[in-house]
């Protein structure tokens, strides 16, 4: 038998997603959680050996609509090694008519020599870590890349990648409105096909964390960061980009469909350290420590770490609050159909207070964000999450 079971025989469709999982980075960001090892390249062979072996538990190929790797940094692998990565991807996920296969890279990675391997395995969409492009604020993040290595990275990306994509982090401590205009100005500058958008974080066991604690830095308040959100807004739209997801946009055709995967509910498959799959109803995580995933793998055993079977209630509650992530939002009456539970019946006293506080609204049986939602979306989830 399997060690790990990742086709659960239910009547749930088979996935047409998949996720990997890759822990490498030069080293951690201040700001990062992420699951990775940060100058562990010793680790490369073993892991790429135990994802080899982890995906062969599937037993057969499964075809895939979309394919993406992400991190930690993929393109931080040496070119021989992101070849070989890329291969045991495609292997056990081929890729479908009309797929998208997306990598997660970071500026200072991309040569030509890995924009060559990238193009030979059929990878149509990059997203680039940029963050900023002011030096300042680039150091302060702790990355390692500069404006310039930013724009070296897209002009070698487009004449093979159909779409690249920019993160962009704002309010970082000290930053201006004036200060966050400006990477929108130089994100633009590069006409990106794709612009993510994220306020920073500052998650506990990061260092940006403890330094907070610590009064080393401080947070932005709301009110700046909330302009600073609503600018991102206003300019990206203004400037042909679809705001699809709260903190997604995209030029038109360019939305990220592996994304649009989970936000929709769907099942997926995934593999690596850390990697999160949905398949037959079930949520299964891997061990965060890539050690750990690495000595379960060579051992023969699972490397499950948490596993959750969703009832149909709870499986309606997650799909609605994913849903209302995405600024096109829930059609109330597919989402009868397809759940088995009606909008208003699991959001109850909440749904109604949001609506009546006008953070959402219904338009043409279709429950969505409105403007103000959309900028305390974060608070309102767990609200319909609870029984």
């Amino acid at each position: 038998m399997k060690p790990a079971d990742l086709t659960s025989a239910t009547s749930f469709a088979e996935p047409r997603a998949a996720y990997i999982h890759v822990p490498f980075c030069a080293h951690r960001c201040g700001y990062c959680n992420f699951t990775l090892v940060a100058g562990r390249d010793e680790l490369i062979e073993p892991y790429l050996a135990a994802l080899a072996k982890e995906l062969s538990w599937l037993e057969t190929p499964r075809p895939v609509d979309t394919l993406f790797i992400g991190g930690g940094t993929p393109t931080h692998l040496p070119p021989q090694d992101l070849d070989r990565l890329l291969a045991i991807a495609r292997q056990w996920f081929p890729l479908a008519d009309g797929f998208e296969f997306s990598v997660e890279a970071n500026p200072i990675d991309i040569d030509a020599e890995r924009v060559a391997v990238l193009a030979a395995h059929g990878v149509n969409r990059v997203s680039l870590g940029a963050q900023s492009f002011r030096l300042e604020k680039l150091r302060l993040l702790e990355r390692d890349h500069t404006a310039g290595v930013i724009q070296n990275a897209v002009a070698l990306l487009r004449p093979v990648v159909r779409s690249v994509s920019l993160d962009l982090i704002f309010g970082a401590p000290g930053e201006t409105l004036e200060d966050w205009q400006e990477d929108l100005a130089a994100a633009l500058r590069l006409r990106p096909d794709h612009v993510s958008t994220y306020g920073l974080t500052f998650e506990r066991g990061t260092t940006f964390f403890s330094r907070r604690s610590h009064g080393a830095i401080q947070q932005l308040g709301e009110d700046v960061e909330r302009t600073m959100y609503e600018y991102a807004i206003d300019t990206l739209t203004s400037h042909g980009y679809e705001h699809y997801e709260v903190s997604n946009f995209a030029q038109t055709g360019h939305r990220c469909r592996h994304n649009e995967v989970y936000w929709n509910a769907d099942v997926y498959f995934a593999a690596g350290p850390g990697a999160a799959r949905y398949v037959g109803g079930v949520r299964e995580t891997n061990h965060r420590s890539t050690l750990a995933y690495l000595k379960r793998i060579e051992q023969g055993a699972s490397p499950v770490a948490e596993s959750e079977s969703l009832g149909a209630e709870d499986r309606a509650r997650e799909a609605l609050v994913l849903g209302l992530r995405r600024l096109d939002g829930v059609q109330q009456e597919e989402f009868a159909a397809r759940f088995g539970f009606a909008v208003n019946e699991l959001g109850g006293a909440a749904l109604a207070a949001h609506l009546r506080h006008g953070l959402l609204e219904i338009q043409d049986d279709r429950l969505r964000l409105t403007r103000e939602g959309l900028l305390v979306s974060d608070a309102l989830w767990g609200e319909y999450l609870r029984h």
